[in-house]
């Protein structure tokens, strides 16, 4: 997934949507999110993750910092972007992951986490994928990379393009968000590898080309994404049913009331 990780950084790197001179962070950071950034030229970031071991030596030119997605210490609008490379589904609410990573940010962010679709479904039915990321504990001596990098095996939470959208949307419902979405098939070898009865991966290595036509002509049956959320520019953005009055935003009442009858209720008589 290397690769999908820097394909994806290159393509809103060249379309100007994230720059390398970005204040960034990571969470559920690791060598791999060190490698991609520093070989696409950002020098600004701050790596993040919740495992007591690293050495921070290892994430050098870059930072890193001990953070709980789910309950980052930093203030609102603190980085320019942060980024979540499969990291989402380790956490115990990946949504209230992805709203710290929300608000956090002043641009936007991007993430990469496994997808929920027909394929996924079926590759869990048929023990292919993971309901819970038993082969992760196992990568980590049996000691770490479960739930919240704990030995407990998490559960694998696959999200859909329309669970995203509506959970920014909750969250922030003063503009619509802009979210974009690249699928990609990816082949869990490592857990695959792991495995004692190794027929399901020579299985899955005689079917991989079927996988790559899937991936190919019917993308959103992948099971993998990378999603860009871009925040609103604010306050042109507003929707039409809000606006700006200097000092914040207010309801526009002048929009409601050209489309709802609407009566303002009398005061009660002083008593």
């Amino acid at each position: 997934m290397q690769d999908f990780y820097a394909e994806v950084v290159e393509e809103f790197v060249r379309a100007g949507i994230i720059t390398p001179r970005m204040h960034v962070l990571v969470v559920c950071g690791g060598k791999i999110d060190r490698t991609v950034l520093l070989n696409k030229g950002f020098d600004d970031v701050v790596i993040s993750n919740v495992d007591p071991r690293p050495d921070a030596e290892v994430f050098a030119p870059y930072k890193w910092c001990y953070q709980d997605a789910e309950h980052l210490t930093f203030e609102d609008g603190s980085f320019d972007f942060c980024v979540v490379h499969s990291g989402l589904h380790h956490c115990y609410s990946p949504h209230r992951a992805l709203l710290e990573m929300y608000r956090v940010c002043r641009k936007g962010l991007l993430l990469f986490e496994p997808y929920d679709n027909l394929v996924t479904r079926v590759g869990v039915r048929l023990n292919i994928g993971q309901e819970y990321e038993h082969a992760s504990v196992v990568c980590n001596d049996l000691e770490y990379g479960g739930v919240a990098n704990t030995a407990i095996p998490n559960y694998i939470y696959r999200w859909t393009e329309r669970e995203i959208s509506k959970t920014i949307n909750c969250f922030d419902p003063q503009a619509p968000t802009d979210v974009r979405f690249i699928h990609k098939m990816r082949i869990p070898w490592v857990q695959l590898r792991s495995r004692r009865n190794r027929s399901l991966y020579y299985a899955i290595r005689l079917g991989q080309p079927l996988l790559k036509l899937i991936e190919r002509c019917v993308p959103k049956q992948s099971n993998n994404f990378a999603a860009l959320v871009v925040k609103p520019d604010l306050p042109s953005a507003l929707h039409p049913w809000l606006r700006h009055d200097g000092d914040g935003v207010r309801l526009n009442e002048q929009w409601l009331t050209a489309r709802f009858r609407h009566r303002r209720k009398a005061a009660s008589a002083a008593h």
